[in-house]
Formats: C-alpha cells, structure tokens, sequence
C-alpha cells in the first residue's frame, strides 16, 4: 500500500508540476499532505552561556546547521523538528554543558535495537533508520567561540567568526567565515570559504562540488591544490610553483599557514578579497 501510495504521489506531483509551479508549490504540497500525511512541527528552545576558550559542538544528522556571532558570552539554541511519518517529539535536541564548552546533538529513537547517546567529540552514538524527521539548527554563539559542526543531510552556515571553524556534511554545501583556522569536508556539495587577516591552516575537502576561497590581498601561505574532473583558478602569484590544470603547489607572499584544498568533480577558485 505504500508503494502504490509513492507511486500516485510522484505520478501527481509530476503531471501537475507546471500548476504546482505557478502555485508557488501549494498543489503539490497539498497533493503531498494528502497521500503521506501532514507535516508536523516541534520547536525547541535553549539559552546559556559560553565561556572565553569554551567550544560549541553540534552533531545532526537530517537537517541543516545555520551559527550566527554574537559580541556577549550568551548563547540562544533554536531547532525546529518536522516531519511526517514520524512524530517530531521522539526526536531529542540534548544540551551538554560540559569542561569544554556545549555540545548539542539530535537523539533519534533507538534503532536496530542500539540506544543513541549524545556525548562531546567522538564520544556517544548517533544514528538514524527510517525516520523521516529533520531538525534545523539556529544558532548565536560569541563570535570568537571555537565550532565544531557536523550534519549527514544538510547544510552548514557559520559566518563571521574569529576562531577555528570545523564542518562536516555528507549531502549540503558548506559556507564559512573566519579569522582562525578552519577545516570543512562534505561528499555531495560546494565549499565556500572567506579567511580572515589572522587564518590559520586550513583543510576543505569535497567530492561533488566546488571550492572557492576567498583571502585577504596581503595574504601569505603554502598552498596545495588539486582537482580531478575540473580546474583551478588564483588572483595571486604563486611561487616556486608546481602547476598543471589539475594541481596547483606554491607559496603566495613571504608563506604561512598551509592551504590544502581538494576536490574531485568540481573547480578550484582562489580569489582576492
């Protein structure tokens, strides 16, 4: 039945893609409510405090990460949980305040038997099976905080930062902003990356999309650059350099923090602010 059920719907949705079009989406979405069900909502709120060093963690897993800088030690976590299927409500959004700093996580119900446990770094077990439900994260954070952010479905935004920013996803893009090091890493998306005067080593890594890193015109680092299906691009001169339309390894200016950059179907843009 609910196959058949899968099947109407996308037959409905397609041969009234053009009315749904027009209708900004509201056929479609009605056509969708009626054979899966409507869409519920579950929104959480949490607020505290990060202290000076202290880091935020966030570990999802369907649905994307959005951190926004704050000039106070306050920190306000919003999530809004949807879905169809299944109930938002067993979705838990924990908050661990801990040594280190925060670390929030998205707790589905136990799956295969294996209860999932939220803890700080590698620590816990998160999963997901046959849940529909997404969580979307908003949240403010003082802008030198440490991130530390990570999704499977989704994308992650974090701009306007001071200190070291890591993101991982498997299926979303990536946009960061920063003045310390950063290390971002997705599967099925582009990484857009602005640094900072003070960066530090960075690292973005992606399989299915582009990078474009935007840096200051003064800036000095060691550079390693390669692409597989796609080219690579520079405003700056690279010297002492060992450059094919795939590669690209030099020094920009007097050198610095190293810049390692890789892709496989995508380009490689390095542009001057």
């Amino acid at each position: 039945m609910r196959a058949r059920t899968m099947v109407m719907t996308a037959a409905l949705g397609f041969a009234l893609a053009p009315v749904a079009a027009a209708d900004d989406g509201g056929v479609l979405a009605a056509l969708v409510d009626f054979f899966v069900g409507p869409q519920q909502k579950a929104e959480f709120r949490w607020t505290g405090k990060l202290a000076e060093g202290q880091a935020l963690e966030v570990k999802g897993i369907n649905g994307g990460i959005t951190v926004e800088p704050g000039d106070t030690p306050a920190v306000g976590i919003e999530a809004m949980r949807k879905g169809r299927r299944n109930d938002p409500n067993e979705v838990r959004i924990v908050v661990l305040e801990h040594a280190g700093g925060i670390t929030v996580c998205s707790v589905y119900p136990a799956a295969d038997g294996k209860a999932n446990e939220c803890a700080p770094g590698n620590a816990g077990r998160l999963s997901s099976k046959n849940n529909d439900v997404s969580v979307e994260y908003r949240i403010r954070v003082p802008r030198s905080a440490p991130l530390k952010l990570s999704t499977v479905n989704g994308g992650v935004r974090a701009e306007g930062f001071r200190g070291e920013v890591t993101a991982e996803t498997v299926n979303g893009g990536i946009d960061i902003a920063t003045e310390g090091a950063a290390r971002a890493e997705t599967v099925n998306g582009g990484i857009d990356a602005k640094m900072g005067a003070r960066f530090g080593d960075t690292r973005f890594e992606t399989v299915n999309g582009g990078i474009e890193l935007t840096l200051p015109a003064a800036a000095a680092a060691e550079l390693d650059a390669s692409c597989v299906n796609g080219s690579i691009s520079t405003d700056f001169e690279v010297a002492g350099a060992s450059k094919t339309r795939r590669s690209l390894r030099g020094t920009i200016g007097a050198g610095g923090p190293k810049l390692s950059l890789e892709t496989v179907n995508g380009g490689i843009s390095i542009v001057r602010r």
